[in-house]
Parts: structure tokens; sequence; C-alpha cells
């Protein structure tokens, strides 16, 4: 049974809990839009991140990846989950970029991705398998020549 498996229900809570809390430190003067991200380890760590909007929109950091640059600089490199929140009436799944940088560390891990209402209650909850996110990630592959 692989670990992403063996994720728990109160996991699952717990990372969304942690996504909800990263959600109200993102920076997002421009958009508005404010992300939160939470990343569930082997060892059952969780490392978060939110979005971090920069005027050229370019430089903008997404949440996902905040909460990988996290994982990494806190010397982990196995995530078994993710949890996105976002505001609105659904949730929001990760970015292209942001779906094939998660691909690099767990082609197959759970993401939960939930929505909140201005008051920061919880309004929607799914989930899905980043595989279904990305059928088709990008993989690198060295070919003889």
């Amino acid at each position: 049974m692989s670990a992403a498996a063996r994720v728990s229900a109160a996991d699952l809570d717990r990372l969304v809990a942690s996504a909800q809390a990263a959600r109200a430190n993102a920076y997002a003067p421009y958009s508005h839009y404010r992300v939160g991200a939470a990343l569930l380890t082997q060892d059952r760590r969780i490392f978060t991140g939110c979005n971090v909007e920069n005027a050229t929109y370019g430089a903008t950091m997404c949440a996902e990846r905040s909460a990988v640059a996290a994982m990494i600089s806190g010397g982990q490199k196995v995530p078994v989950a993710c949890a996105v929140v976002t505001q609105g009436r659904e949730p929001a799944a990760p970015c292209g970029i942001c779906r094939q940088v998660l691909v690099e560390f767990a082609p197959d891990m759970r993401i939960v991705l939930a929505s909140e209402d201005a008051r920061g209650r919880l309004v929607a909850r799914e989930t899905a398998r980043l595989s279904a996110l990305l059928p088709h990630a990008f993989r690198f592959r060295v070919h003889p020549v």
C-alpha cells in the first residue's frame, strides 16, 4: 500500500485547515484572489504556501509552488496529499504550471480542492488525483541517440 493510500480523513481535514490558514496570509493586491495550499508529507508534516502576487504578474508565486518550496527547504521531498483553498461557490484546481510542479514529486497524489465564503467558512470540497488533473504530464526521459 502506498503512502498516499494511507492518508486518513483526519489528515485531509488537518491539511484543509492548514491551507485555510495559509490563504489568510496571501498577498493579492492586484487580483484580490487569495489562495492557500498545504502539502502533507510521508512523515505527516504539513508545509504551507500562499499566493504572492507581483505587479509584473510573471513574477507571481502561486500557493502550490510556494508550499513546494517550503517542503523542499524543510528537507522533505515526498508529498502524499495536497489541499488548495480558494474563495467562491466552487473550488478551483491548481493552474497548469502548479500541476506540473506537483507531478515532479507525486504524480498520483490526492488533491483536496476547497472553497470558502467571504466569512472564511468552507462551502465546497472535492477530491481528485493529480494524475486526473494532468493526465499527460511532461516527464523528463533520456532517449538513446
